[in-house]
């Protein structure tokens, strides 16, 4: 027997995949009932209004968040040629085959759930004390003693002592939910990022790292001049909105 194609699948490595993909599944419910038609916050003494977003002056915020690493700055070693139009009037770009690797970046980045608002952060690295400084972002962006809950995945950097030592630091500040194992999917920002991908990195060409993350800067500028809110459907009609979502890190 001869085989000739392979169909891959993921493996079910967390027990408890399906509290977890509920959990998730929880803040976003609420949050798409406490947001009306025209995406703003519907006020606390209304029906309807899911205890915990909107609790007097105090709020929460959701943002989801997640890495892009190893995002390659590319550059020509030939000039690209323009389009040549055949009898149909079309044409396409030339290019040639060969490339330059100048190097890779990585991105940090969060959406808020309710404005789209999107929070970029580009460097050589996604460490903790990256993910720390994205943390910084979001304390500075957010009114203060509103909370932030954020809805991100099991990297490392997101359970580290130092990221940690930072949540502590702010008590009260932070909430974070995590997606089961290998189940970054149910975390919206991972939808961004494809969008991203196909949009403006897909063929991309630089003449340096900091070229790139100048252009990554300059999407992520568009996208906050008009932004995008991204809601979660898939199985919302069965989550009951008025369970409190387990917080798995909280300070």
């Amino acid at each position: 027997m001869i085989m000739w194609r392979i169909e891959y699948y993921c493996a079910r490595k967390d027990p408890d995949l399906e509290a977890k993909e509920h959990n998730v599944l929880v803040v976003y419910r609420q949050l798409a009932l406490a947001i009306d038609e025209n995406n703003e916050l519907y006020c606390e003494d209304e029906v309807g209004t899911p205890e915990g977003l909107a609790r007097g002056p105090r709020r929460t915020h959701v943002v989801s968040c997640d890495e892009k690493p190893g995002i390659q700055a590319v550059a020509v070693t030939s000039p690209d040629l323009r389009p040549v139009p055949n009898e149909a009037g079309r044409g396409a770009a030339r290019r040639d085959y060969e490339y330059g690797r100048l190097g890779t970046l990585s991105l940090l980045a969060g959406i808020d759930l309710e404005d789209g608002h999107a929070f970029p952060l580009v460097g050589a690295t996604h460490k903790s004390s990256d993910f720390c400084r994205l943390l910084a972002r979001l304390d500075e962006h957010y009114p203060e003693g509103d909370v932030i809950r954020l809805a991100l995945d099991n990297h490392s950097a997101h359970k580290s002592e130092e990221t940690r030592a930072r949540l502590q630091a702010h008590p009260g500040r932070f909430e974070l939910v995590f997606t089961p194992t290998h189940g970054s999917w149910l975390n919206m920002i991972e939808g961004f990022f494809a969008k991203m991908t196909h949009q403006m990195l897909k063929g991309i060409r630089v003449e340096s790292e900091a070229e790139l993350a100048r252009r990554i800067y300059l999407y992520f500028g568009e996208v906050n001049r008009v932004p995008v809110v991204h809601r979660w459907r898939y199985r919302m009609d069965e989550i009951d909105a008025s369970e409190k979502p387990k917080i798995s890190l909280a300070y």
